[in-house]
């Protein structure tokens, strides 16, 4: 039985399985340009972030009613129990489907129906993060932004995401001052691609409460220290890193490193369908890579309760189950 654990870093639209995306090409009558499942999934070998965006936004164009979310949601949900997941906190991407004239109000509602009762259904709780394109204009964030506000009740909170190099966090500062007043949390990828200034701006500029990858942090010592001090999470992706050229291989990855330096890193799977595996096996993975010890392993699950933002009380509830977990023989 897998390790009960968080994952805090996953991109929905990122959990479509070649599979899947050809049964709802056939459903909403859209032709890809790939013969069968088989030659889609060979096409998953990337040079970098913005070789996999292309594919990645390419292959969105077979979502398009309520039921097509329900059903990427679901799968993933189906996924993530069997890899001990207990709680997830989802990204998705609303301007890349508005942009195609999917309405706002189709996205949530297809993944809120799969979201509602996780629980009970899945044993496993939910919260969903709406994330800005940060390769779009500040401005169309902010639209989208306004068309959340009808919806927040659905939503925990904000992200940034797509091509990191060129697209500074402050960028989206009126944005993210707004979401703040509106009560939702916030969260920004930075320090993938990005130098690590860009995870100062996330922090100091958009008020960033976690750090989504932030690997290159570890080039900064003083901001290794402030991340140490102020225990700012990082959602850490190793094999994404890999499959994007960030990192040469998982045995270079610095995840052991993040751990023996103190920082909250936790492991996730990113966009798992496009990278090889879901969050159990990055975690399997990466610690037979880095030689990780059993505390270490326990640690990242604790790590990513405790960087949830989740209430208290459901929070002891989970970190109570993994030291039942962690007691057993």
């Amino acid at each position: 039985m897998p390790i009960p654990k968080a994952e805090l870093h996953l991109h929905i639209e990122g959990t479509l399985e070649p599979e899947l995306a050809f049964a709802l090409a056939r459903r909403n009558g859209i032709d890809l340009p790939f013969a069968d499942a088989e030659a889609l999934r060979a096409a998953y070998a990337f040079a970098d972030l913005q070789s996999f965006l292309d594919l990645y936004y390419e292959l969105m164009a077979v979502l398009r009613a309520e039921q097509d979310f329900t059903d990427l949601a679901e799968a993933y949900l189906r996924r993530a129990r069997a890899d001990g997941v207990r709680h997830a906190e989802i990204f998705f991407d609303p301007q890349a489907h508005t942009v195609r004239g999917v309405p706002f109000e189709t996205v949530v509602a297809g993944l809120s129906a799969a979201l509602t009762d996780s629980r009970e259904r899945y044993g496993i709780s939910t919260g969903l993060i709406l994330c800005f394109l940060r390769d779009q204009s500040a401005d169309s964030a902010m639209e989208t932004l306004d068309a959340a506000e009808d919806h927040l009740d659905k939503l925990i909170g904000v992200g940034l995401d797509s091509a990191e190099v060129g697209h500074p966090p402050a960028k989206f500062a009126q944005v993210f001052r707004r979401a703040a007043e509106l009560g939702l949390h916030r969260v920004a990828h930075a320090g993938e691609e990005g130098p690590p200034a860009y995870v100062r701006e996330a922090l100091d500029v958009l008020g960033a409460e976690r750090i989504d990858h932030g690997i290159r942090s570890m080039e900064d010592s003083e901001l290794v220290a402030r991340l140490r001090t102020e225990r700012i999470p990082l959602t850490v992706c190793p094999f994404s890193n890999v499959r994007l050229r960030a990192v040469d291989h998982l045995g270079m990855h610095p995840l052991r490193r993040m751990l023996e330096a103190g920082l909250v890193a936790t492991v996730n799977s990113d966009d798992p369908a496009y990278f090889g595996g879901y969050v159990q096996e990055n975690l399997e993975a990466t610690a037979a890579a880095l030689a990780l010890t059993d505390d270490q392993i326990s640690t990242l699950a604790r790590n990513s309760f405790e960087a949830s933002f989740l209430d208290e009380a459901t929070k002891s509830a989970y970190l109570a189950e993994l030291d039942a977990y962690l007691a057993v023989p």
